[in-house]
């Protein structure tokens, strides 16, 4: 009997040890509410889309945590530069064995302070080894800002990193045309469950959603052809979240009045202002299912 309790004892044991990381991460009710309390406004998107790839990575004996690279390893917790306005979209893996979780403060310490919509995972509820997630971060004024993992104690053992943040800059001034047309066919195409869409071929191959590259002042002509079931249309974005933030009068079709199966359509604008734009399917639900591509204008 007494060797069947020292088991069972050794067992449990070795089970809480190994799940130690979890237990530490659940905050006391208090400081739950203290935290909530602290969040920050972020601001108002008004700048450039900034894609952020991160992954929670850990040493070998696990007293060492940081993003992408190992502490000491070129490209350990990248530092961000962003203005004012700019919305920085974080997309993370976490790649330990470890609870994670991601948030955005102005804290120099701490978990506290997180921007609402920064969060990855919470340290209630963190990623486990695998799992994944997208969050975005809009600097509201200049400073120095750290996203950091908000489970307690693992900042402390490296996972935090800085954003720079500037002062927004004037908005680039329009440019004369080139009188130089660039033409573009960007069909729509959709998988075959229909999950997925994608512009110029079917979703997940060669040429699904091409990165555009123009020079301002350029004409773009784009035409396309809805090779699918559903209905979609056509425009150009600052921002694929916000369907009215159309570019250039660029819509062919429209949500209320969309492009059904076999129907084509063309338009003509000039991208008269440098930038990184976006076009997209502006049907709602469409852009999130993978119907967008980048358009920079140099």
């Amino acid at each position: 009997m007494m060797a069947i309790m020292l088991g069972i004892c050794i067992v449990g044991g070795a089970i809480f040890f190994a799940l130690w990381d979890y237990w530490i991460s659940e905050e006391p009710p208090i400081v739950a509410i203290m935290n909530e309390a602290a969040q920050q406004e972020v601001g108002a998107f008004t700048g450039s889309i900034i894609p952020v790839d991160l992954t929670f990575v850990e040493s070998d004996d696990f007293r060492d945590f940081s993003f992408n690279e190992l502490l000491g390893e070129p490209g350990a917790n990248p530092t961000i530069t962003a203005s004012v306005g700019d919305k920085i979209v974080f997309d993370i893996v976490s790649d330990g064995i470890s609870f994670h979780a991601l948030g955005v403060t102005a804290e120099e310490s701490g978990v506290a302070g997180i921007f609402p919509g920064s969060e990855v995972g919470t340290a209630t509820k963190p990623l486990t080894k695998g799992q994944s997630g997208t969050s975005e971060f809009i600097p509201p004024e200049p400073g120095t800002y750290y996203y950091i993992c908000t489970v307690p104690g693992h900042r402390e053992q490296g996972m935090v990193g800085e954003i720079i943040v500037t002062e927004a800059s004037a908005e680039a001034a329009p440019t004369e045309a080139t009188g130089v047309t660039r033409e573009f066919a960007l069909d729509f195409y959709e998988s075959d469950d229909f999950i997925t869409f994608a512009f110029g071929a079917v979703p997940g191959t060669e040429g699904a959603n091409p990165e555009i590259r123009v020079n301002a002042g350029d004409e773009v002509a784009v035409t396309v052809v809805n090779q699918g079931i559903s209905f979609h249309s056509f425009a150009v974005v600052k921002d694929p979240d916000n369907l009215n933030s159309v570019v250039w009068d660029s819509e062919i079709g429209s949500a209320t009045a969309p492009l059904s199966r076999g129907q084509s359509g063309d338009v003509r604008f000039v991208a008269d202002t440098p930038g990184t734009y976006f076009y997209i399917c502006t049907v709602p639900g469409h852009a999130l299912q993978g119907m967008q591509g980048t358009l920079i204008v140099e």
